[in-house]
């Protein structure tokens, strides 16, 4: 059966160079850095009302939205772990993608439907998750194509953790006025905090209210808060253009590198800060790179993947010669690529 809990923080193990997890940098930059500082001293009294508003207020202003249509939460993973308190009867989930909203769907005992390309969404799904750009094949879905997903009595779920990594942010639906939509987003990846949790859900107030209602009191503690205010004002929102501008050169780079490999299959277009890759004897490549010290994301875990796909995440391009290097050398990358 599929491990549907297998990330790529396993894969990564210590002392091995990282292609697996999707996070620019290794640290905050340091003037995030210095704002998650300064909070500590509010630690000694319980997050407060205002420390919410002003988040939520923040992430309105960076999406054209109400304050109230935002909800703070400890990384999108958690806004994933909710959704079975909108009480859906059938669930639909474009495939491969993302997995956790559908381990916590099924944990609640909730049918998954799985929906893959070229196949239509089953018209009595009251709920259908859709990530956007995709995880793991990197492609961008049109916002026009996904918003025909929407009507009444469906919760439209988009899982946009990667949407910053995009120039623009084009296609993005955290703006749109759509009956049932809940937009997830992650500041995780382009902020380097995986350690601290912080992310948000877009949608009309009570459906909200409906994905918070059994949180505990006090859900979201004050450094998530002061990092989700910081992370939507006006100084990183520019810096976070700079750096998406920065990460589509650098794919493109790498992309055309891979290609020109024998052996390598390079799913695109791709346009998020990860390639999905297909070659012949995915699982000995994957243990020929670890044991050059190298870690990449196994595929098989997305449904609809298999053993031969490896997701590789992108990377500046000094950081990618060891990788080159190896792959250019291994044999089993000669062979033909199988599906």
């Amino acid at each position: 059966m599929t491990d549907l809990r297998h990330h790529g923080d396993v894969d990564a193990e210590p002392g091995l160079q990282d292609f697996a997890v999707n996070v620019r940098g290794t640290a905050p930059p340091a003037w995030l850095r210095d704002r998650l500082v300064a909070a500590l001293d509010r630690l000694g009294a319980y997050p407060s009302a205002a420390d919410d508003r002003r988040a939520r207020t923040a992430v309105a202003a960076r999406h054209d939205r109400e304050p109230d249509e935002v909800l703070v939460l400890n990384g999108a993973a958690e806004g994933f772990a909710l959704l079975p308190v909108l009480r859906p009867h059938k669930a639909a989930v474009l495939h491969p993608s993302f997995t956790e909203p559908e381990v916590a769907l099924r944990d609640a005992g909730i049918p998954v439907h799985h929906v893959f390309a070229g196949q239509e969404v089953p018209p009595d799904a009251d709920m259908v998750v859709v990530g956007n750009p995709n995880n793991p094949t990197s492609e961008l879905r049109p916002a026009g194509t996904i918003a025909a997903l929407a009507r009444p009595g469906r919760t439209l779920v988009v899982d946009e953790a990667f949407m910053d990594a995009i120039p623009g942010e084009r296609e993005s639906l955290a703006s749109a006025d759509l009956p049932g939509l809940l937009v997830l987003r992650s500041l995780t990846k382009t902020w380097a905090l995986p350690g601290l949790r912080a992310g948000y859900a877009i949608a009309a107030p009570d459906l909200l209210r409906r994905l918070a209602a059994h949180r505990p009191h006090w859900p979201v503690g004050t450094l998530t808060l002061e990092a989700v205010t910081a992370c939507s004002e006006p100084r990183a929102l520019a810096e976070t253009a700079t750096a998406a501008e920065e990460l589509a050169a650098h794919r493109e780079w790498l992309t055309a590198r891979l290609r020109a490999l024998p052996g390598v299959h390079v799913h695109e277009p791709a346009n998020a800060p990860f390639l999905l890759l297909r070659v012949a004897d995915g699982e000995h490549v994957r243990a020929e790179l670890r044991r050059r010290g190298i870690a990449v994301r196994r595929g098989d875990t997305f449904p609809g993947l298999t053993t031969n796909h490896l997701r590789v995440a992108v990377r500046p391009p000094q950081r990618c010669a060891d990788l080159l290097t190896a792959l250019a050398e291994l044999p089993e990358l000669s062979k033909e690529v199988l599906v």
